[in-house]
């Protein structure tokens, strides 16, 4: 079941290629790629499960930047279409591009989910019971689990997100 939840798949994992292409993922951006199933990972021999990669859906490949704007920053979770390669109860993934002054409109209450922030550009805020969390150096990042939330960008700020699982119900009223 996990396998189907594959967003981009190197050439060299699929193909045992060197993996260069003639225009990389922005060639394809936004596009489906061939299925893969039956095909062998290289340096896997034949055998049991593990030694087959098994894809029931095709790959998808994008950029974050620009598939952003379609859902407030989430690329992948369970509000994407279940034919999707993106859709999964697994996690969430959000790429988090937040103007200065940019707030959560109110904090996430009753959280039963993981989460990690990881500060790519900028200044970001996220706000726990007990303890504020200023990620300020590219790379910076926190991992909280179970706790209500919220946060702001103090600058400029792109986060990259990762929550699991992915389950509905938590979007402030705005979003």
């Amino acid at each position: 079941m996990a396998l189907r939840h594959v967003l981009l798949i190197h050439d060299d994992l699929r193909y045992g290629n060197s993996g260069h292409g003639s225009g990389g993922a922005a060639e394809a951006a936004g596009s489906s790629c061939p299925p893969s199933e039956g095909r062998r990972l290289p340096g896997r021999s034949a055998g049991g499960p593990a030694s087959v990669f098994s894809m029931t859906e095709a790959c998808y490949v994008g950029n974050a930047a620009t598939d952003a704007h379609v859902a407030r920053g989430w690329l992948l979770g369970h509000f994407a279409p279940v034919d999707d390669a993106r859709h999964t109860d697994d996690l969430e993934i959000k790429w988090g591009v937040h103007p200065s002054g940019d707030q959560r409109a109110r904090w996430v209450k009753d959280e039963k989910r993981s989460t990690v922030v990881l500060l790519i550009s900028g200044r970001f805020r996220v706000e726990l019971p007990e303890r504020s969390v200023l990620l300020a150096q590219q790379g910076d990042y926190v991992v909280f689990h179970n706790l209500s939330h919220s946060w702001h960008a103090e600058e400029n700020s792109i986060v990259l997100i990762v929550r699991w699982p992915s389950v509905a119900g938590y979007a402030a009223p705005d979003e």
